[in-house]
């Protein structure tokens, strides 16, 4: 197939990880990458302690393709760390869109879109895309404001979505990349508020569509356990000290009102005693103005 031509304008690259355990999903997602009508300028793929197969030439893959294969499995979080340590040792992009290895991109314009939002905007931090099954539904959990808000409402917002989003690499540059230490749960928010605090714009773009299985993070076996632990790790990292206690009592609360398994509820707070005795990283506290921003933009970093 003919290849789609990198035009003007910041230089966009794709950056996707996987534990091997997804063939045909990544085939899938990676077709979808090659369809866009603007092609990256680099395609990076993580095996997350897992081999790789050859990607560029039996699907016919679009700019310069790196596999890479670690040693283990570095959570999600981590994965993504070696890919943009190799985008960096490139130094020839701007912005890296990352997506979930069981996503897919149905429309053709998406980077072109991904393109077109960094151009218009150099403070433009990251860029959240909508999720949806293949019946078009998003859950609301997948919305990033608070209640039950309209998944098509998009605009400037305190946090996004991991599973399909856009980092600018000056942003990264300046914030630090991905929490590796969480492994998976809550990263985003860690990154998002870091993004905040150095007064860089999140933008929600539901026109800019990834979909995805429906799925419940409960699916994972250490789920209770890792959320608690990241959950205080994270406020320990980002939050004024008067700001933790209202934090973490909000959501012990809403964890006894939503978990309805004894087990889930032993292991949720052991993960909450695991965060308070171990460390997460080193404590850099958002500044007052920034919970400021993040409440007028509707979900005051206690919530």
């Amino acid at each position: 197939m003919s290849q789609p031509q990198q035009e003007q304008g910041p230089r966009i690259a794709v950056a996707v990880v996987t534990m091997g355990n997804r063939p045909a999903e990544v085939d899938a997602l990676l077709r979808s990458v090659a369809k866009q009508d603007l092609a990256p300028s680099r395609i990076v793929i993580i095996g997350n302690g897992c081999p790789l197969p050859e990607f560029a030439e039996r699907l016919d893959l679009p700019g310069e393709v790196t596999c890479i294969e670690t040693d283990e499995n570095l959570g999600c979080p981590g994965g993504r760390n070696v890919a943009l340590a190799r985008l960096r040792e490139f130094g020839d992009v701007d912005v890296v869109v990352e997506l979930d290895d069981d996503g897919l991109l149905v429309d053709a314009d998406v980077l072109r879109r991904v393109r077109d939002l960094y151009a218009a905007d150099p403070r433009l931090g990251i860029v959240g895309f909508r999720i949806a099954d293949e019946h078009g539904e998003t859950q609301q959990r997948h919305v990033p404001r608070v209640g039950a808000a309209d998944p098509m409402r998009g605009g400037e917002v305190t946090g996004f979505l991991g599973g399909g989003h856009a980092l600018s690499m000056a942003m990264l540059a300046e914030t630090g990349d991905w929490p590796a230490e969480f492994f998976f749960a809550h990263e985003e928010t860690d990154l998002a508020w870091r993004a905040a605090d150095a007064g860089w714009t999140i933008l929600y773009a539901p026109e800019l569509l990834l979909q995805h299985p429906k799925t419940s993070p409960a699916r994972h076996a250490v789920y209770y356990r890792v959320t608690a632990r990241n959950r205080v790790w994270l406020v320990r990292r980002r939050l004024p000290l008067p700001l933790i206690p209202v934090h973490l009592g909000v959501w012990i609360a809403v964890t006894l009102l939503r978990t309805r398994s004894v087990g889930g509820l032993k292991a949720w707070f052991g993960g909450f005693v695991e965060g308070l005795r171990t460390s997460g990283g080193a404590r850099r506290p958002m500044r007052w103005r920034t919970v400021w921003r993040l409440t007028r933009l509707g979900r005051p970093p206690v919530i």
